[in-house]
């Protein structure tokens, strides 16, 4: 590996933004470290530049372990995550938890581990994959919700408290992608797919909507790209956002009241 290539290490690789993201930088300059439970799924896309890693951001010893094995880190990109789907009536202790475990807690995990490196280098960034729904609320999404809101915190807060060490700090806002999210990386509560669920017609009348939308949302492609300008530019804004849904609804939120945006969202989801 050319030892003047800036070193990247990014979360859930195994798929979607990840592996799109991993991928696209290897080959754009950069020495990249692919992390991902199951490291082996990124066999096939191995190189000099793209070297996969054993990394569950849940587990504080396999961030330490896979931390350790680098000299340094200029780029940390924060994109493992799963959204639930359930209501807060029906969620299960267990279900909680993991939600935050592994939206918000695996990336403190993260940046935990990889300040202090940047630190010393007085230079990094540190780019937080977050989520349209880190600023709107949807039923049925209430803890991925609300981990997204508080990741959108975390970026903010983040920002004051590094920039005197020269680390830079942002947050990607996608909208719906055509990953394997919604096929592996959705997890519904058992509760709400029983006919006798309180919330059956508001499951039967929106879930449909979003998985079609995601299924159909845009190329991974683009949040690569995006990430590859991020760490170029150094006056790069706070946060972005990505995709079609992302770039309707994020404005529109800024401004409009709460309540005529809610009444935007009943009306376009027809809830």
């Amino acid at each position: 590996m050319k030892k003047n290539r800036k070193v990247v290490l990014i979360t859930g690789c195994s798929s979607g933004m990840g592996r799109e993201s991993a991928y696209y930088l290897s080959k754009n300059g950069y020495t990249v470290y692919a992390g991902s439970r199951t490291p082996e799924k990124l066999s096939d896309i191995a190189s000099e530049n793209l070297v996969p890693i054993a990394l569950d951001i849940t587990d504080q010893n396999s961030v330490a372990r896979a931390v350790q094995k680098l000299e340094r880190i200029d780029v940390l990109v924060n994109n493992a995550g799963y959204g639930l789907v359930s209501t807060v009536e029906e969620v299960s202790e267990a279900e909680m938890l993991r939600q935050f475990d592994v939206n918000l807690f695996g990336v403190l995990r993260m940046c935990k581990a990889v300040i202090p490196l940047m630190r010393r280098e007085k230079a990094g960034v540190i780019v937080n994959i977050s989520s349209f729904l880190g600023k709107i609320g949807l039923p049925l999404f209430t803890l991925y919700n609300a981990s997204k809101y508080a990741l959108e915190g975390v970026t903010d807060s983040l920002r004051y408290e590094l920039r005197p060490f020269g680390i830079r700090v942002h947050s990607i806002m996608p909208g719906f992608f055509d990953t394997n999210f919604a096929r592996d990386n959705l997890v519904v509560n058992e509760g709400i797919r029983k006919e006798n669920s309180p919330y059956a017609q508001t499951v039967s009348q929106l879930l449909p909507l979003i998985l079609e939308q995601i299924n159909h949302g845009n190329d991974a492609a683009q949040i690569a790209v995006m990430l590859h300008e991020i760490i170029q530019q150094s006056d790069a804004p706070a946060r972005r956002t990505a995709g079609d849904k992302a770039r309707k609804f994020i404005p529109m939120r800024r401004e409009l009241s709460d309540e005529d945006f809610e009444r935007r969202v009943r009306s376009y989801y027809g809830i």
